[in-house]
């Protein structure tokens, strides 16, 4: 089971990951409503000296739900520590990770939809009685012992909300839905990063890396350390837009932003399937991937984009999606 314990001195090391991360609320772009009503929370648990309300964070992969349970443990002046929901496999991982909680600390648990069931029902009483009861002993001599916990705040993200159990969902005080990000946020985030790693980018060249980042603020990170890769390599000691276009050429990242991954999935249901409908698991098979990559990553932006539909008999392409296809040459 992978955890750690981080405190406020800690997140502020220069750290690569950690330093591209905003550490307070006044740093964090975009998600306004999302930010500005928990730190109104966050006031609040402070002014009555309580622990805070739990959290749960949801959206697609990459809209930094993983920085807000960082920032929120900042906020608090606390310490935060980290696991994910595949990682606790057993009743005694997430008693050795309760058991370990100072008061007032921060737990976050990425990946929440994905704790098992009978692990849950521990969890409940950890949220609501700060207490959890475990069975210790062989079949036949077991007893339960009572565990008192310290004060703490659970935050639980998930890119699968509706996958949590109605029990669980309804124990979070706070639930908080991210949401894409508009190009002008994303500018403002690569104009960023641009001055944490030391690598300028003209203004028209951010805003291009924008527009290519799938509305999602890892992807506009990533793609910029990759094109600061091919300006490095040219000598060039600002990125422009020039440099931009041809990089995310190289990194077949289309107008649109489409990858591609996104391209062979829309590529399927024309040649293959003349459209749709058809289901997720037989495009997965006909393109080599997982269902769950499909349906987490590459789905939500090509709906959101107008590329597909979902129906009741499948996923179906849409007039745009052929244009798109059309004027790329791949039909």
């Amino acid at each position: 089971m992978k955890n750690e314990i981080l405190s406020s001195d800690e997140l502020s090391t220069d750290n690569f990951e950690i330093s591209l991360r905003p550490k307070y609320i006044k740093e964090y772009i975009g998600q306004r409503e999302v930010k500005e009503n928990i730190k109104v929370f966050i006031e609040a648990a402070k002014i009555r000296g309580e622990v805070l309300d739990h959290v749960l964070l949801y959206g697609p992969p990459g809209l930094g739900k993983t920085t807000l349970a960082y920032i929120i443990a900042n906020e608090l002046g606390s310490d935060i520590k980290t696991t994910t929901g595949p990682s606790i496999e057993k009743t005694g991982d997430l008693a050795a990770v309760l058991s370990s909680l100072e008061p007032g600390d921060v737990l976050f648990i990425d990946e929440i939809h994905r704790i098992p069931r009978f692990i849950e029902e521990i969890l409940y009483s950890a949220m609501e009685d700060f207490c959890i009861d475990i069975v210790v002993g062989a079949e036949g001599s077991s007893r339960s012992i009572k565990i008192e916990l310290p004060p703490f705040t659970l935050v639980g993200a998930t890119t699968r909300a509706g996958d949590l159990s109605a029990p669980l969902r309804d124990r979070f005080g706070i639930v908080s839905k991210l949401n894409y990000y508009t190009e002008a946020e994303l500018t403002e985030i690569i104009m960023r990063t641009s001055r944490v790693l030391n690598m300028d980018i003209e203004e028209k060249a951010a805003k291009e890396l924008a527009k290519r980042s799938r509305k999602t603020p890892r992807i506009a990170n990533r793609l910029f350390k990759r094109v600061r890769d091919f300006s490095q390599v040219e000598g060039k000691v600002i990125i422009d837009k020039e440099i931009t276009k041809k990089s995310l050429e190289r990194l077949k990242v289309d107008k649109y932003g489409l990858d591609q991954i996104d391209i062979e999935y829309l590529e399927s249901l024309i040649k293959k399937f003349n459209g749709g409908p058809v289901g997720v698991e037989t495009i997965a098979s006909s393109i080599g991937e997982e269902v769950s990559t499909l349906e987490d990553i590459v789905e939500p932006y090509l709906m959101q984009e107008g590329f597909i539909k979902r129906t009741q008999r499948g996923r179906v392409v849409t007039d745009k999606a052929y244009e798109h296809i059309k004027d790329d040459g791949l039909i």
